[in-house]
């Protein structure tokens, strides 16, 4: 197991992409709760997880494995309304610590400078302004940051690792779901009757943006709801 018995604020970024790749090999295979065990005995504080409470299974893992940790949760000016009550949730009744991360204008404000609807006429530049710019401020105080990416949910994704380096941004970048398949979530939700986004129960397997994000027919793919019509597939957040 990927160890180091100086603190992590001390490692280079060479280190630190060491510690990860190593730790990617080591943890490969272990129950997500494992793997978010090690990470926070390796960073304590350092560690923050990210959701748009369409991961509810790593959060409900992270309360128990990682108790007290950091959730930033980007509140777009956008999102559903049942989106902001599992936040609300989660935050309330869980052992999470959600920081909620606004962009730097409001939505009318948005509208103002680059006129109404950004999203429909330039969707990369509406996900840069609303989630990846206060992304990269809420990130910033940490070492290392938590997803609940699958490598199931796009081509795009089929190689990430269960931990590994974002480069992007010179931090380890855990991903304890990875390997998890949605039967393997299905599974623990019906058994640790975990909390879902209630858009679950209208067929909304990937949950965005409500002017971005429909829901999806059976057999269809998962992330096939997430800027339907164009050419779009990732928010910018993870490439």
């Amino acid at each position: 197991m990927s160890t180091t018995t100086r603190p992590v604020t001390d490692l280079s970024p060479e280190e630190l992409r060491a510690l990860a790749e190593q730790a990617g090999r080591d943890l490969e295979g272990a129950h997500p709760g494992d793997v978010l065990r090690w990470a926070r005995d390796v960073f304590g504080d350092d560690l923050v997880l990210a959701s748009s409470m369409g991961d509810e299974v790593l959060v409900d893992i992270a309360a128990t494995a990682a108790p007290g940790i950091d959730v930033i949760f980007l509140d777009t000016g956008y999102h559903f309304a049942e989106t902001i009550g599992t936040r609300d949730y989660y935050a309330d009744f869980t052992d999470v610590n959600v920081r909620t991360i606004l962009p730097l204008r409001t939505v009318a404000e948005q509208d103002a400078e680059h006129g109404p609807r950004l999203h429909e006429r330039d969707p990369n530049l509406c996900c840069a302004l609303r989630k990846v710019e206060p992304l990269e401020r809420g990130l910033a105080p940490y070492t290392a940051w938590v997803t609940g990416m699958r490598r199931e949910d796009a081509p795009t994704r089929s190689d990430i690792t269960v931990v590994g380096w974002d480069a992007k941004r010179s931090k380890v970048k855990l991903n304890p779901l990875a390997a998890w398949t949605q039967d393997d979530v299905d599974a623990y939700v019906a058994e640790h009757h975990v909390v879902l986004n209630p858009l679950r129960e209208l067929g909304y397997a990937s949950i965005g943006c409500a002017p971005c994000t429909r829901a999806v027919a059976p057999g269809e793919d998962p992330r096939a709801g997430r800027w339907a019509g164009t050419n779009k597939t990732e928010c910018g957040l993870h490439t």
